[in-house]
């Protein structure tokens, strides 16, 4: 009786085994049978047989300006992306030509250097007189270099002398032959004594000789002076040689001087403020003794 039992209870063992080692299988599995089942519904076709991943590198060049962003994408092969930085970099575009200004003449070539000193259309102005006395100017011209002086121009010094600023000379000359059209040439080294410096400087005015002269200026303390010193002895120079464009010229007439002191100078006594020294000194009539002296009661 027994075994008859066993019998009949083993199909029904063998049915609940089965079960069970199906249910213990692990996903991993089931997802590895999915994927083979898919696979095999579709194989690949014969006609388009699988491609090599390429390891070759890429010929990507970064463009001249570029700025990061997320969203980058990658530019095509047949259509490459530049700013237009970079497309004016490659392909440059040409600047007009020049064009001289409405009315303007051709602009004068540069002379070639012929030696030593100073040149102009190879004439060496440290020794040259080229163009003394060939023409005279316009009357136009004269009129404004021989003008006369106002009285409110000159300036007198201390000791009497009276004179015209450097600068009134530059603007008489401006005036008269326009800024560039004169200068003034170096006709030697600068001598430098114990107190004082010298330079000879001949006025140049278009191209021509005019006038020659020595100028002198005076300095004192150490080297440092020496330098202004020759500035000096360049505007004492072009003031004497406008003695011969007869630029105040009068300035140097004995009765015009004599007038001159007479109806707008005054000699009063001065006294020095760190000194003390008491001296007769010339002013213009209604100025104020300039420093270091003061009025002075003294011979009052």
């Amino acid at each position: 009786m027994t075994r008859i039992v066993s019998s009949a209870l083993r199909p029904l063992r063998l049915h609940a085994t089965a079960a069970i080692s199906r249910s213990s299988q692990s996903p991993s599995l089931q997802c590895a049978r999915r994927g083979a089942a898919t696979y095999s519904s579709n194989p690949p076709s014969a006609a388009s047989p699988r491609q090599p991943v390429s390891t070759a590198p890429s010929t990507y060049k970064r463009s001249a300006t570029t700025t990061s962003s997320s969203s980058y994408s990658a530019p095509s092969a047949s259509k490459p992306t530049t700013s237009a930085y970079a497309e004016n970099q490659a392909n440059p575009v040409a600047s007009p030509p020049y064009q001289p200004p409405p009315g303007a003449g051709p602009l004068p070539e540069a002379p070639a250097f012929a030696g030593n000193g100073s040149v102009n259309n190879g004439i060496d102005w440290s020794s040259s007189f080229h163009g003394l006395s060939t023409t005279p100017f316009s009357p136009e011209v004269a009129a404004v270099l021989m003008k006369p002086i106002p009285f409110d121009d000159v300036e007198i010094k201390p000791d009497g002398i009276i004179y015209l600023p450097e600068i009134k000379y530059r603007r008489i000359l401006n005036h008269a032959f326009g800024p560039g059209g004169w200068g003034m040439a170096p006709r030697g080294d600068l001598a430098v004594g114990e107190k004082v410096v010298t330079r000879e400087y001949a006025l140049l005015v278009h191209g021509r000789f005019i006038a020659q002269a020595r100028g002198e200026c005076g300095f004192f303390g150490n080297d440092d002076g020496i330098a202004t010193a020759g500035e000096g002895c360049k505007s004492n120079a072009l003031m004497r040689c406008c003695k011969d464009l007869g630029i105040a010229s009068e300035l140097w007439d004995p009765r015009y001087i004599r007038e001159f002191k007479k109806k707008y100078a005054q000699e009063i006594w001065v006294e020095h403020v760190a000194t003390k020294k008491k001296r007769q000194i010339t002013i213009r009539k209604g100025d104020e003794p300039q420093y270091p002296y003061k009025k002075s009661g003294f011979g009052a």
